[in-house]
């Protein structure tokens, strides 16, 4: 790299000099190369600001990016010039002698004869005298203290303007050279001697030049740890990269194994369906065949002309008898379709709601935050499909039985939180409030409800299906899980740990943890029957499984001609009413949940209000024979 001694500025070598000045290190160029953009460098610099880069090589001065990096060759006509330039910097410095005259001008001439050249000048006298006229001065006592000096050219420069006397003294105040008259207007300055501010001047520009050459050191050495620093931050990136990859493959190899075995197990079905077609088609392949052979033999005694060959073919042809052509039923396992695609949904909802959630939701949920955390969450393994009849996934909002089972009042099962995840998902879906609800925190409030027509409940309507996997084996479903009736024939539901066991009830699918929801329900001989809500850890046997017999559960029952409310096993009887329609709204965080008849004007059956702490399902009970619920189609 270029030395750190520069040529003096000289008025005609300072223009040229700022050329010849590498923008990095600020120095005279060494090996100057040239970049793309037309700019020049030394050829070290420039090899130790890109040392370590791989890519986004670009030009220190201008910013310009190529993309690999250039190469460069030694700019050889900028080498010469520096060469010249170095070579006549001491040349000029030179110019100057000790008293500053330039020693290839014209020599100064006497100012006695005016003739010879000047030997010396004189600073007393000021003026510049030859040998001969000089010899006074080195020999009379009387100019014994005259200052001599090397023959100066400009003596007028240094006389006082304003006094014509010699300039002898110094105001570091004012920064400006004053005469032995001026030092009268200066008394309250700092003054000096020319020689002792030359001096000190002289110290204070070499301590700052000190510095500049330490901070010149530093920034050397910042430019290099900034380098480092700059290679550590891209190395540390790949990896982490290199280790997000591994990750999300991981992540998709999960999903695609998943995805094999739940695809699998719809082909078995498949299977399973179209051997037992081909197998009735075979049967009734040789049904058919039989039935043309019996065919063909009558035709052929029909053709018969002896009568008593005739009679004898006929009675044993009456003697055989073929039954009409029968397709046994053969479908495909809808409970177990529909357990699959859910549990595929689920899984989808799960992964949408992460990626989708805010980052600090994300660090919330997953625990990232905790040291050693973030290598699980990465690593979630979902649990594979287990699909036989006898143990189907849970349903959402279920309570388990068995050892395994979790205690009343405890969360839910696993299912259970895919299932209020899915909901959330859902609820996310649905298009936003209007403005005036958001904007208008006394929207939500109970009485605002009470004052709504029909229509601006149904902006906040909810899609409910009925969850098989918790219905009692009285309970029948119908309609797509959307119509609820009991019949007197057991149901031959498989197994579950969350199906109810003591009283003929059934949730919904839908589970709410927030907002407000709305749904409809039609009562069809109504004499014993219940709508409501309850909790996912709500009992699933014995007499506190009912509705509104324990704390976890809030319903209206309808048990004759008698109308009551239930909640904690405690009964409020209500006034009777000719609704056959019935409107549920959930205010999860307004903390409560009304129950409606409606028609042509809803009028208020019975409000509850309550602190909601788990996830909320619709929840039905039905009785005696011939009750039906449907739940109503909102749009």
């Amino acid at each position: 790299m270029a030395q750190l001694g520069r040529a003096p500025s000289l008025p005609c070598l300072s223009g040229l000099e700022e050329e010849l000045t590498c923008s990095i290190c600020l120095c005279l160029f060494e090996s100057p190369v040239t970049t793309p953009c037309g700019h020049n460098f030394c050829g070290p610099c420039l090899d130790i600001t890109w040392s370590g880069l791989q890519l986004g090589f670009s030009c220190p001065q201008c910013r310009a990016s190529f993309p690999r990096r250039p190469e460069l060759q030694k700019n050889t006509v900028l080498c010469r010039v520096v060469e010249q330039f170095s070579a006549q910097a001491p040349a000029a410095e030179s110019k100057e002698s000790a008293g500053g005259e330039p020693s290839g001008a014209s020599p100064v001439a006497c100012d006695t004869c005016l003739e010879a050249a000047a030997a010396q000048t004189c600073l007393t006298c000021l003026a510049s005298y030859c040998a001969e006229h000089l010899r006074p001065h080195r020999e009379s006592p009387a100019f014994r203290h005259h200052q001599l000096r090397p023959p100066l050219r400009d003596l007028q420069r240094r006389k006082c303007p304003a006094h014509n006397k010699l300039l002898e003294f110094y105001c570091r105040e004012h920064g400006a050279c004053l005469c032995c008259l001026c030092l009268a207007e200066h008394k309250a300055c700092v003054t000096a001697p020319l020689a002792a501010a030359k001096a000190d001047k002289e110290s204070q520009l070499k301590n700052r030049l000190t510095e500049l050459y330490n901070q010149s050191e530093k920034a050397s050495q910042a430019l290099s740890e900034v380098r480092v620093l700059q290679r550590q931050a891209s190395e540390t990136a790949s990896r982490k990269m290199d280790l997000l990859r591994c990750e999300f493959l991981e992540i998709k190899a999960l999903i695609d194994e998943e995805e094999n075995k739940a695809v699998k197990r719809v082909e078995e079905e498949e299977k399973r369906v179209l051997d037992k077609f081909e197998f009735i088609h075979t049967v009734l392949g040789k049904k058919k065949n039989e039935i043309q052979g019996i065919r063909d033999q009558i035709e052929m005694a029909l053709m018969e002309d002896d009568d008593i060959a005739f009679l004898e073919k006929a009675a044993k042809l009456q003697q055989t008898s073929t039954k009409d052509v029968f397709i046994p039923r053969n479908d495909l396992d809808q409970n177990l379709i529909h357990t699959i695609y859910q549990s595929a949904f689920s899984l989808k909802e799960i992964v949408k709601q992460t990626v989708t959630q805010p980052q600090e939701k994300k660090i919330e949920a997953g625990g990232l935050s905790r040291p050693g955390v973030e290598k699980a969450n990465l690593q979630w393994k979902p649990k594979p499909f287990v699909l036989t009849p006898s143990n189907k996934p849970p349903a959402p909002g279920k309570k388990a039985t068995g050892s395994h089972a979790p205690k009343a009042g405890k969360a839910a099962s696993k299912p259970q939180q895919e299932s209020s995840e899915d909901a959330e998902a859902k609820e996310k879906r649905k298009p936003s409030k209007p403005a005036s609800t958001s904007a208008n925190p006394g929207a939500t409030s109970l009485e605002s409800f009470l004052t709504k027509s029909r229509e601006e409940l149904l902006e906040y309507a909810a899609k409910i299906t009925l969850d098989f996997n918790t219905a009692h084996e009285k309970v029948q479903l119908s309609e797509r899980n959307t119509r609820i009736s009991v019949s007197e024939i057991p149901q031959k539901f498989h197994p579950h740990p969350q199906r109810f066991t003591y009283c003929s009830q059934v949730l919904g699918f839908q589970c709410f943890k927030r907002g407000i929801h709305y749904w409809e329900v039609e009562l069809q001989r109504n004499n014993f029957c219940g709508i409501g809500i309850c909790y996912g850890s709500m009992d699933r046997q014995g007499a506190d499984s009912r509705l509104g017999r324990n704390g976890s559960s809030w319903c209206i029952e309808w048990f004759n001609a008698k109308i009551s409310a239930w909640h904690n096993d405690v009964e409020k009887c209500l006034p009777n009413t000719k609704a056959t329609k019935i409107g549920v709204l959930l205010n999860y965080e307004g903390g409560f949940v009304i129950f409606l008849g409606v028609g042509e004007k809803h009028n208020l059956i019975y409000k509850y209000r309550a602190q909601f702490t788990e996830a909320l399902y619709p929840a039905f009970w039905v009785f005696s024979s011939g009750t039906t619920l449907a739940l109503c189609q909102l749009k």
